[in-house]
């Protein structure tokens, strides 16, 4: 049996990280208030009333070689998004200066594709130099499987933080993608560390993975590290092979993110993708362990008004 949650509660805030199979207990042996009740305490204690806001900015769309089974921007999939290249520095300015107005704390590009040439890095480079003279925001970055020197340009440009998602666990992952490899982007994930940037990574819930798949990715992210992990909930997207896809239910819902929070108990977890879905379920996941939110357009997909967020955040007694 596992212990009182009480005591369990204390022995995280003291120090101690639940492993895989206990982890698994908890979440099998308690009802979904119970989860969301620790979670609250433990994001509580670890984060205060304090809520962390960024934004992202879909910066190159489409023909993706990769051939993730969700995803709208795959070349292999046949969806309505728009396709089109880099965009500018003035178009990502004033995005940027947007949100900033807005009181967004954080700003990031994210690029469709494997990865980014070197030319395309300089070019990227020149952007985020563009942002950091017109905006104090913090940036960060999402632009695939770089390699380390292009990942130490990023950062010596003023990108303090990657974002590279793990997307499911590892044990499920060749079920969704064939084009590369969790230990692909745990390198890219790596390398990012080494050169000093933060990391932003998690994944996507409701693609067919099990609760224990979960729980398994989430214990990867705590011992990568990841101290920022957005918790997408899965928009089936018509003309993916995802598109018929069933929705999660609330209680599946609802222990994921407590569990997420409990697995890792001083990481931001973050409303991102899908959050549509979950609308009537928001406000109770803000005092179920989520502490940060991605705000604004959601990539391919609509995300919630900044300022009807921030309105629901203060109600809810955070802080942003």
């Amino acid at each position: 049996m596992i212990k009182p949650q009480a005591d369990l509660t204390a022995e995280i805030i003291a120090g101690r990280r639940l492993e895989y199979e206990e982890a698994v207990r908890l979440a099998h042996e308690s009802t979904s208030d119970e989860l969301c009740r620790m979670a609250g305490e433990l994001r509580l204690h670890f984060h205060g009333r304090d809520f962390d806001t960024c934004s992202i900015m879909n910066a190159r769309s489409g023909r993706c070689p990769e051939d993730c089974k969700w995803c709208s921007q795959s070349k292999f999939h046949e969806t309505n998004i728009k396709v089109y290249p880099l965009v500018g520095a003035a178009e990502a300015v004033a995005m940027a200066g947007h949100n900033a107005a807005k009181g967004v704390r954080r700003f990031s590009l994210v690029t469709s594709g494997r990865a980014m040439t070197d030319a395309e890095i300089e070019k990227v480079c020149e952007i985020f130099s563009a942002i950091r003279g017109e905006c104090s925001m913090r940036l960060c970055a999402s632009m695939g499987l770089l390699t380390k020197p292009q990942l130490q340009k990023l950062f010596e440009c003023g990108v303090m933080r990657y974002h590279c998602n793990l997307e499911t666990a590892p044990s499920y992952f060749p079920e969704l993608c064939s084009t590369h490899t969790v230990a692909d982007k745990i390198r890219t994930i790596h390398w990012a560390q080494e050169v000093g940037m933060e990391v932003c990574s998690g994944g996507i819930i409701g693609m067919g993975e099990t609760l224990e798949q979960r729980i398994e990715l989430a214990v990867t992210l705590r011992e990568l590290g990841v101290k920022s992990i957005p918790v997408n909930v899965l928009n089936p997207i018509k003309g993916t092979l995802l598109e018929n896809a069933l929705p999660l239910a609330d209680d599946d819902v609802l222990r994921s993110f407590a569990m997420f929070r409990i697995i890792c108990p001083d990481a931001h977890i973050r409303f991102a993708g899908g959050r549509l879905l979950v609308k009537h379920l928001e406000r109770r996941l803000l005092h179920s362990g989520v502490s940060a939110s991605i705000v604004g357009d959601m990539l391919t997909t609509s995300g919630a008004a900044i300022d009807s967020d921030k309105e629901m955040f203060t109600e809810e007694g955070f802080w942003l």
